[in-house]
């Protein structure tokens, strides 16, 4: 089939690669670069770069009205596949192919529509989550889907969950385009009774708090991203923790201790253990560098940052 692409982040990826080896991808439209890193240098998109290392023509897309749609509609692609592209489709895009707009969403519909299912589903102790490849309405991810595949959390980390989410819904997306050329999909509706939404994750969603539960911390931490860290503050010193682990040991809620030379924080029913940190301005270190630098005292204790 002909087919437009439409995506960012890393994400997109997989299935942007997948559908280059099998269909004719005709354009990729992907969000311009943005500013990242030090010095605010612009940077093109992971789908960019790898539309590119393909050969692929690329267009950068503020929004999807006047040219873009009017590009489109010459086109006239079989179908617009979109993964995690940021913005929605307006309607007199969503009409233009044939086979109509199809996403790869990074959960199992109706649970979780939104911007962060992946962090949501961590953050809120799913032990499955999944991704959905759903027909393209006026709705955020309200359309039917041809297919669902489901992923089991376990105790990664949102990033890890997404890039096998990432996979399997890229072949996914696969199997529903043969489908669909062979005339044997069917679209399911989705039950809205059972929605939910998940929005942006933002500091306060992955504040660590000496009362929350092992449980509840070690979500938050898996959860967290570079814009919204899990951060606390130990004795006088801010620092976001990058990775942890439930410790064995005990400790009260707020106490700060040592476990061999690896430091725990309390919480309300135990412990984690902090593998990875990033001080304030500094970069990411193991947890027993930055406690070994850090000189911790005896009775040191640690609070939510403000």
């Amino acid at each position: 089939m002909r087919v437009v692409f439409m995506g960012t982040p890393a994400f997109a990826v997989p299935s942007l690669e997948l559908l280059a080896r099998n269909h004719e991808v005709i354009l990729v439209i992907t969000r311009p670069d943005a500013a990242s890193g030090r010095g605010a240098a612009l940077r093109p998109s992971p789908v960019k770069t790898a539309a590119l290392r393909s050969g692929l023509p690329v267009l950068e897309a503020a929004t999807l009205r006047g040219e873009p749609a009017e590009v489109l509609r010459h086109l006239a692609p079989d179908v617009i596949c979109v993964a995690a592209f940021g913005l929605l489709l307006p309607p007199e895009v969503l009409t233009i192919p044939r086979h109509g707009c199809i996403n790869v969403h990074a959960s199992l519909l109706p649970r979780h529509r939104g911007a962060a299912p992946v962090q949501r589903a961590v953050l809120e102790g799913d032990g499955v989550t999944g991704v959905s490849i759903m027909l393209m309405e006026e709705g955020l991810d309200t359309g039917p889907y041809a297919a669902q595949r489901r992923v089991p959390v376990d105790d990664r980390y949102a990033e890890e969950l997404e890039d096998t989410l990432a996979h399997a819904g890229a072949q996914a997306l696969l199997d529903v385009l043969e489908r669909i050329e062979i005339g044997s999909f069917v679209w399911s509706p989705q039950d809205h009774a059972h929605a939910t939404y998940a929005t942006k994750v933002t500091k306060d969603d992955v504040a660590l708090l000496p009362d929350l539960t092992v449980a509840q911390a070690f979500a938050r931490v898996r959860a967290a991203t570079r814009r919204a860290p899990a951060r606390a503050c130990v004795g006088d010193r801010d620092l976001t923790v990058v990775r942890a682990r439930p410790a064995p040991e005990d400790a009260a809620p707020g106490a700060v201790c040592l476990a061999g030379d690896t430091p725990i924080l309390g919480f309300s029913d135990g412990a984690l253990a902090l593998e990875v940190v990033r001080p304030s301005g500094r970069k990411d270190m193991p947890g027993h560098e930055w406690a070994r630098g850090a000189r911790l005292k005896p009775g040191v204790c640690w609070r939510c940052t403000r």
